[in-house]
């Protein structure tokens, strides 16, 4: 086992630092930078913009020298004192920035987790166990159409249902008198109760994936032999299901744990726009618009560096969980 986390974790090294160098390569792939950008945008509004300053700007951040040195300096940076550098569009330090929406944005994304995990478990073991009755088809119709349906639209049709027929803005996750105030018991309060929404959107398409991927492994695991032999024997149904059938089942929670890592910068970017959510998705897709090329690097190398952990701690989760896998490490 500790052979096998070694090469994992050198692997992941190797990996981050691939990430990292074509990151920065296809970010500045588009014609000019953000200093061409800024000086575009002025002049289509009709104004004058000082060179002096836009040469500083290009000084400041390398901008006028090779790639492989802007992309040192950038690692470096980052390496050594932990500065992921300054956004452009905002004048500030992309960290600032990046952490001020990760407090929100892990709370949506524990709390969908949690209500994937909640929901999928009990309707994938009962469809599994009930197979071809009226629930079992129930739960397959609706997990196909979890699936099928994006997302996006579904936070469209909740929006206009809301505003049609309630009269009541469903976006975003304060209240107008809470959006700027200060951290209390009111504020949280208004926040649980913007919450659900959200939670159901962005978790729909993960609890449908979910219900089938129980339902498929617990069908898998009941016609094996070992349970056949245990019913035999006269163990309890229930003691029989849940001791073996349905452990070995669990794997797919175990595998999404990693999810979660990432899902705390990402934030569901498209679903965060549509029902403006202060997360960091909508953050990130602004950079990209802008060219805000240290923002959206920084963002990436973030997202690449929580996925490959995130996919190393979902694979130790399972080699605890599920011994037949711990064993093959062990072999290994």
């Amino acid at each position: 086992m500790l052979s096998y986390i070694t090469r994992r974790v050198a692997l992941m090294l190797v990996t981050l630092a691939a990430v990292s160098i074509t990151t920065f390569f296809i970010i500045g792939l588009p014609p000019g930078d953000y200093v061409s950008t800024l000086q575009a945008q002025a002049e289509s509004r009709g104004e004058e913009i000082d060179q002096q300053r836009l040469a500083q700007l290009r000084e400041r951040y390398g901008l006028d020298q090779p790639f492989i040195a802007q992309y040192g300096k950038w690692m470096s940076n980052i390496l050594v004192r932990g500065d992921f550098g300054e956004s452009f569009a905002w004048n500030k330090p992309v960290s600032s920035l990046i952490w001020d929406k990760v407090g929100l944005s892990f709370f949506l994304s524990v709390s969908t987790l949690l209500f994937v995990w909640a929901v999928a478990f009990p309707i994938g073991v009962f469809s599994a166990v009930r197979q071809y009755s009226a629930g079992d088809y129930v739960a397959t119709f609706f997990g196909f159409v979890g699936m099928a349906v994006p997302e996006f639209m579904l936070a469209l049709v909740f929006m206009y249902i809301g505003m049609r027929y309630f009269g009541q803005d469903v976006g975003g996750l304060f209240s107008r008198e809470y959006m700027d105030a200060v951290w209390n018991f009111g504020k949280v309060l208004d926040l649980l109760s913007h919450l659900w929404l959200p939670i159901l959107i962005i978790g729909m398409s993960g609890t449908a994936g979910t219900i089938r991927i129980t339902r498929a492994n617990l069908l898998d695991e009941l016609h094996k032999p070992y349970v056949v032999t245990a019913r035999a024997k006269g163990l309890p149904e229930w003691k029989l299901l849940l001791k073996y059938p349905v452990r070995m089942s669990l794997s797919p929670f175990f595998s999404t744990v990693g999810w979660l890592l990432p899902g705390l910068i990402s934030g569901e970017t498209i679903i965060s726009i549509v029902l403006s959510l202060p997360t960091t998705g909508p953050l990130l897709f602004g950079a990209v618009l802008s060219q805000d090329m240290y923002l959206v690097g920084s963002f990436i190398l973030i997202l690449s560096t929580l996925t490959v952990i995130g996919t190393l701690l979902s694979d130790l989760a399972l080699a605890w969980w599920d011994p037949r896998i711990r064993h093959r490490y062990e072999g290994g």
